[in-house]
């Protein structure tokens, strides 16, 4: 049933348009006139506007052709850098670029395999019910696009993300994840003259960071520091420095539980950072930016998703890998909205690299069982 030609003209097509994060317009124009072409009345919403990016999450849904509850399939549109005149390139039967960029695999593979699907059911005649398609922008910049979603024009209780690398993997389990901006304020004073009139922002940062568990905290837990800046000169005692992490967990006590870790440590460090300088006291203080990035995904194994997903599985003679995940992905919003979105592996490997690559026979392996899933929708 699946047209390999047709999977490979349409990936060429759609990786040979540049779409990183924000500059999405040419791509966008484009999947709003081919899912037209597969019969989807398509609508874009007003978020481009609201975080700088130059089109809206496109929205499309099908008719479903027996009754039934909606399926939902997520897709994105962006992708990282550099991605400036990509250039696909088959050989051996698996894409990759021609020069010193991405491919755009992630998430194109998924986007051709959802259509390569969709054309089966309508060329196979095959029953199936309403699909409502979103293909959001900027989930490369931390799930943008799909933050601002308004989910009340979805009916779907359950879908599909094609949006992780492998074949027959179902991610069912993603953590929840905190994300932190500190800024620590000491007082600047001249390094070589009088070092002990000032209070070294960078120092406090160091003893808060030397009290902190981070790394794998446990199987289910991760905390890092991603960067530090801060300074003017070697020759002056730190007034400010800034730093950026995150905390992911699978259990939502633990996340709080490290979150709450890491800002204790900060507090104390600046807390003791108090010096005496003619009889007056030099402190320092912190300001604290934290926020949820993404809510936790956790879609039990027994939910009717999972087990449509493995009857596919079955009827294809290829059982599929149902497992947890370190990262997040829009799945996890649509779970927090209350949606059961599980995560199919679309076959990319080598993502975020100007490695990155998809074999066209690992491509028509997953729109097969998109077929077989739809099918018993």
């Amino acid at each position: 049933m699946i047209n390999r030609q047709r999977i490979i003209n349409e990936f060429t097509k759609q990786a040979a348009i540049d779409s990183p994060s924000y500059k999405e317009a040419a791509i966008a124009e484009y999947l709003e006139q081919r899912l037209e072409q597969l019969g989807a009345t398509v609508e874009f919403d007003d978020v481009g506007a609201k975080i700088g990016s130059e089109s809206g999450n496109l929205i499309a849904k099908i008719p479903g052709t027996k009754t039934g509850d909606p399926l939902l399939i997520s897709l994105h549109m962006d992708t990282v850098t550099p991605a400036e005149n990509v250039e696909p390139v088959l050989a051996d039967g698996i894409f990759t670029s021609a020069g010193d960029t991405i491919l755009g695999a992630d998430d194109k593979a998924g986007i051709v395999e959802a259509f390569e699907a969709i054309e089966v059911l309508r060329e196979q005649k095959i029953p199936h019910v309403p699909l409502e398609i979103a293909i959001t922008v900027c989930e490369e910049q931390g799930l943008l696009g799909a933050k601002q979603l308004d989910f009340s024009q979805f009916k779907a209780k359950q879908g599909l993300a094609l949006d992780t690398t492998g074949v027959d993997i179902v991610i069912n389990r993603a953590p929840a994840a905190n994300r932190f901006k500190v800024d620590i304020f000491g007082h600047e004073a001249h390094a070589g003259v009088c070092p002990e009139q000032g209070v070294s922002a960078i120092e406090i940062a160091s003893k808060a960071i030397a009290q902190m568990t981070l790394g794998r905290i446990d199987h289910e837990t991760t905390a890092n520091i991603g960067t530090i800046e801060g300074g003017l000169a070697s020759n002056i005692v730190a007034r400010q420095v800034t730093l950026r992490g995150e905390v992911r967990s699978h259990s939502a006590d633990k996340l709080r539980q490290q979150t709450e870790q890491i800002v204790s440590a900060l507090e104390t460090a600046v807390d003791q950072a108090t010096i005496q300088v003619d009889g007056s006291s030099k402190r320092a203080s912190l300001s604290l930016e934290l926020k949820e990035d993404f809510p936790l995904m956790q879609v039990a194994d027994d939910a009717p998703i999972l087990q449509i997903i493995r009857d596919a599985g079955t009827a294809l003679n290829r059982p599929q890998e149902i497992r947890a995940a370190g990262g997040g992905s829009d799945a996890n919003i649509y779970n927090g909205q209350g949606i059961d979105m599980v995560i199919l592996a679309t076959g990319m490997e080598k993502v975020h690299t100007i490695n990155e690559q998809v074999s066209v026979d690992d491509m028509a392996k997953i729109s097969e069982l998109l077929v077989e899933i739809i099918r018993r929708a």
